[in-house]
């Protein structure tokens, strides 16, 4: 790998650094397939008391806003309540929602799923030299993902090329700011301490692409396996992250 022109290197995960179809065709499934089991064994504990009250704040969001194919959501004193509950989730997972309090549950679920072995994180191939020649060059890479920090950390602590976490200086998630808006990326800059033109985005996503640039960013978008097809654009593409 030649010099880079950047001193920072921040990757986006679905479709950069790992298969979309890894996140679709394992994660969301092992989540909803689990997601009953979870809920009745650990349904009393404060952390997934905090989870059922976001979805209910959710639930009453969704159903202010007229949402067609709402489910019903009983009330907490219901003995139908916890699988009223179960429904509306599996709802938001039908139609890919990313709620908070969804987003948390399955982050709980696919925790015992990483410990446990049971799942494996997967990153394209050459991710793992991308990792070591970064490190050798003294290039520290952070992630930006809507993935939660705690997800991204159980995917990269848990590879098929085994526990990848080390290479990693840090982890951006959502609660920084939407990834398609230029001011999350100012505040990334800012909190590593270095100029945002010092900075290489790789992301599949143009409007992200495209907010990075925004925010003096250096920005390129991969075209991996699977990947969606973007709109016509100017950014620089790659394959994967080992050509110039």
């Amino acid at each position: 790998m030649a010099q880079p022109n950047y001193d920072v290197l921040l990757l986006d995960i679905e479709g950069t650094t790992t298969p979309i179809t890894f996140v679709y065709d394992v994660l969301f499934p092992y989540a909803r397939s689990h997601m009953k089991d979870f809920l009745s064994t650990h349904w009393d504990e404060d952390t997934v008391q905090q989870d059922l009250q976001l979805i209910q704040q959710q639930y009453n969001t969704d159903k202010d806003e007229g949402i067609d194919s709402l489910p019903a959501l009983a009330t907490p004193d219901s003995p139908m309540y916890k699988e009223s509950v179960l429904g509306y989730l599996l709802w938001q997972m039908d139609n890919d929602r990313k709620t908070t309090g969804l987003k948390s549950l399955q982050g709980k679920i696919w925790k015992r799923g990483f410990e446990s072995g049971e799942i494996k994180g997967v990153v394209f191939d050459d991710i793992p030299e991308v990792f070591e020649l970064h490190k050798q060059q003294d290039i520290p890479i952070y992630i930006y993902s809507s993935g939660s920090i705690q997800a991204q950390k159980l995917l990269f602590g848990h590879t098929t090329f085994g526990d990848l976490l080390p290479y990693l200086k840090g982890h951006y998630d959502t609660t920084t700011g939407p990834k398609k808006e230029a001011h999350s990326y100012t505040l990334i800059a800012q909190d590593i301490g270095i100029e945002p033109t010092r900075i290489l985005f790789a992301t599949d996503i143009l409007a992200e692409a495209v907010a990075a640039q925004q925010a003096g960013c250096q920005a390129i978008i991969m075209e991996r396996p699977g990947n969606h097809p973007q709109p016509t654009h100017t950014f620089p593409t790659r394959t994967n992250l080992l050509l110039p």
